[in-house]
């Protein structure tokens, strides 16, 4: 019997408990933070709304705990989070605090698919953007902070609702938005949640998507049965100075979201995605009692699972399928499980690099590597006809944050890829549970490694010191509530809520090195007063450190990528472009510029697609007058065999790293912003090949280097050298003793 390639979308709608747990004392409400109400209007309908249009496709969708809660508290309109208690007040009320706010936080959102669209909006970030804060405190009029609340909040309704009639009247309508429209456009934000779980129940009973669950308020499990689990995949890290072991509280984050599920959709839930895709042996038990079928994690998790590194060829799709794309069955004490690996690269693809493509680019590319995938199976196990066994392809990832990046919220990209997909002969989507009743996992995975979807390790959420100083403060409370085994669930649910709220792994994220965002302050605090609760409800003096901040967050500055971005190379550096890229402050004590340097910063990162670079200039300066004409980009590649040769530059000074050998070298005339690339053939040998290299010089230095220009291998490492040169004469280093590291995803 031939098979088509089955492939199965599991898509990941998650937000941790943004309920405050102090005494709520104004009008600001007991949520912290506007997240789930605001991907509520924009991310979690239209998704399934869309898949509607296509009964032949069908998908899997998990809904954490956590986030159903929250949506329901804001369907019965009793969520009220500061962004809302703002948007309903009257503007002639606001104080100096409240208008600071508004103009630093209502512009919390993608510039150039939330902004930018709408004229009022994208003059009003203009005029904060181009004259600061303190300007806009003192000309901005009443009508612009009521015009900028409506926007805020429209920008975030979904482009499927549009054709809305009072949707489409506050579009067309601009501005001059009063008290009233907000209101108005607050209640309108309410029906579209109030139609979320519903509607996914409907689609569920329709059999076109699975709903599934998570651990209850998101911990990473593998980490609450010990936090030693750490180890596993970094034998070295630093681990927190208390040990962190209570898998007592596994079952009870399992059980909450079963009966949270049953409530909700009137059936019992087949699949767990465990937080984070974060697995380990210990935790495999407690999963099959509960009695869920199958779980998910990464293709990470597998490849150290079987002692084997899954390479690519250039174009991204692995030589070994046959490995990645099938079920496994684990065996546990209490039943067994099945299990599936996400294809890593394919889900990184729709997360982080189709937003930036033309939408129909976008979705033939991913129906072009899941056909290659096809090929690729058929020549390794088929019999030349077709596909003589069933293959899954799972592509799993964040749901919601990853359409901001997309026109239009990604509608085009989805309705384009649907369509071609619901036409494919050899291609056909599936739920998890469809494929797995219907074709029974035969291998069983003999050893499971302990691990998540990010570099299949727990170094997201432990090892930095942050992050262990956070692990030691939950530790003590854990210890607390255990002196006090008359504080059981049933009599004291406070206590118990807390701690499953403080066990979420989204503060670990944000503490430390490796992500930032506007709002680290916030989820330090969330996380500081879920623990005080935990005292509070027990009746214990609440320890005075739970009074400070774990970090100093205006200090803290991440220089290292913290995720994929994708800028418009404009010259113009939006910073919303840059904000997950890596940085060097220019000057100081380990520049060779001093700290007026014309060069002040320096901003790195990348996508599937391209490596990013950008460079800040001091304001006024021209290159070829106060500013070298040229910039040099030089690359090598530790650990791979390839020629290399001396920089093509005179007067390099005879120090490391200018003194290493390259491969390829970047030219960049400032002045006529024309590139040249050249690889070397030996030594002091290069020859010119062809670029799309893009530069663009405005305000800054904005380029965007294809990876396909250097020619290397998915996941490879390689460092980089910046050099200023007049005519191929060397003039200076961007930084002195420090490599740019790069990795091609």
């Amino acid at each position: 019997m031939a098979h088509p390639l089955y492939i199965a979308f599991i898509w990941h709608q998650h937000q941790p408990l943004y309920k405050s747990r102090e005494a709520v004392t104004d009008a600001s409400g007991q949520y912290r933070l506007p997240w789930v109400r605001l991907h509520g209007t924009k991310d979690y309908l239209d998704l399934i709304l869309i898949l509607e249009r296509f009964p032949k496709l069908h998908q899997t969708i998990n809904l954490v705990p956590s986030l159903i809660l929250q949506l329901e508290d804001y369907a019965k309109g009793e969520g009220i989070d500061p962004y809302m208690a703002l948007t309903l007040t009257s503007v002639e009320q606001f104080n100096l605090a409240q208008k600071h706010y508004i103009i630093e936080h209502f512009f919390d959102a993608n510039y150039s698919t939330l902004i930018a669209p709408h004229p009022r909006y994208r003059q009003l970030y203009e005029q904060k953007k181009d004259h600061g804060i303190a300007w806009c405190l003192e000309n901005w009029t009443q009508q612009d902070y009521s015009d900028l609340l409506a926007w805020h909040n429209l920008a975030w309704i979904d482009p499927i609702f549009w054709d809305d009639p009072e949707i489409a009247v506050w579009l067309e309508k601009g501005k001059n938005f009063t008290l009233s429209d907000r209101q108005r456009i607050i209640s309108k934000q309410r029906q579209i949640i109030r139609r979320i779980l519903p509607y996914h129940d409907k689609m569920q009973q329709s059999g076109q998507i699975e709903v599934i669950t998570s651990p209850y308020t998101h911990p990473i499990l593998p980490l609450l049965a010990d936090t030693n689990a750490g180890r596993v995949a970094i034998p070295k890290m630093t681990l927190p100075q208390l040990r962190f072991q209570w898998a007592a509280d596994i079952p009870r984050h399992l059980e909450k979201a079963w009966n949270i599920y049953a409530t909700h959709f009137n059936c019992i839930p087949r699949g767990l995605w465990p937080s984070e895709q974060s697995v380990s042996p210990a935790i495999l038990p407690y999963i099959a009692k509960q009695g869920f079928n199958w779980i998910c994690s990464d293709e990470g998790v597998l490849g150290s699972s079987l002692n084997h590194f899954f390479h690519r060829d250039e174009t991204g799709n692995i030589y070994e399928p046959e490995l990645l794309y099938r079920p496994y069955r684990l065996d546990t004490p209490n039943g067994d499980l099945a299990i599936v690996f996400r294809d890593h690269r394919l889900s990184d693809l729709i997360g982080f690099t189709y937003g930036a493509m033309d939408s129909h680019q976008a979705a033939m590319d991913l129906i072009g590597h899941l056909e290659a995938i096809s090929r690729s199976l058929l020549h390794r196990t088929g019999d030349g006809t077709g596909l003589n066994e069933p293959w899954l392809v799972t592509i799993a990832l964040d749901g919601e944050n990853c359409w901001e990046h997309y026109p239009k919220d990604g509608l085009f990209f989805l309705e384009e890829l649907y369509r071609r997909l619901s036409q494919h002969p050899d291609l056909k989507l599936v739920t998890v549970s469809e494929f797995i009743e219907q074709f029974p996992p035969k291998i069983i995975l003999p050893k499971l490694h302990s691990g998540s979807w990010i570099d299949a390790c727990f170094s997201t959420w432990i090892g930095d010191p942050v992050k262990n100083k956070a692990w030691d403060y939950l530790t003590i409370a854990r210890e607390v509530l255990a002196t006090h085994p008359e504080a059981t669930p049933e009599n004291n649910p406070e206590v118990w809520d807390a701690l499953y709220a403080a066990e979420g792994s989204d503060w670990f994220w944000w503490f430390g090195e490796g992500h930032t965002s506007n709002q680290d302050a916030m989820f330090d605090q969330l996380f500081r007063e879920h623990l005080a609760a935990i005292y509070r409800a027990l009746n214990e003096p609440i320890p005075p450190y739970l009074r400070q901040p774990l970090e100093d967050h205006y200090a803290k500055q991440a220089h290292r990528p913290s995720n994929y971005i994708h800028p418009i190379i404009d010259g113009f550096g939006d910073e919303q472009d840059w904000d997950y890229a890596g940085r060097y402050d220019i000057g100081g004590a380990r520049g060779t510029m001093h700290r007026g340097s014309l060069v002040q910063r320096l901003y790195y990162g990348w996508d599937h697609l391209n490596f990013y670079l950008r460079l800040d200039f001091k304001q006024g300066v021209q290159p070829g007058v106060d500013l070298p004409r040229e910039l040099h980009l030089l690359w090598y590649y530790p650990g791979h065999y390839r020629k290399n040769s001396p920089a093509p530059l005179a007067d390099l000074p005879k120090k490391a790293p200018l003194n290493y050998y390259f491969h390829h070298h970047l030219g960049i005339n400032l002045i006529t912003e024309s590139v040249w690339l050249e690889e070397a053939q030996g030594y002091q040998v290069w020859h010119s090949r062809a670029s799309r290299a893009i530069v663009a010089l405005n305000q800054c230095l904005e380029i965007a280097v294809p990876w396909a220009d250097l020619q290397i291998e998915p996941d490879s490492h390689l460092h980089m050298v910046a050099v200023l040169a007049d005519y191929s004469q060397f003039r200076e280093i961007l930084l002195e003793d420090q490599l740019i590291t790069l990795q091609m995803p």
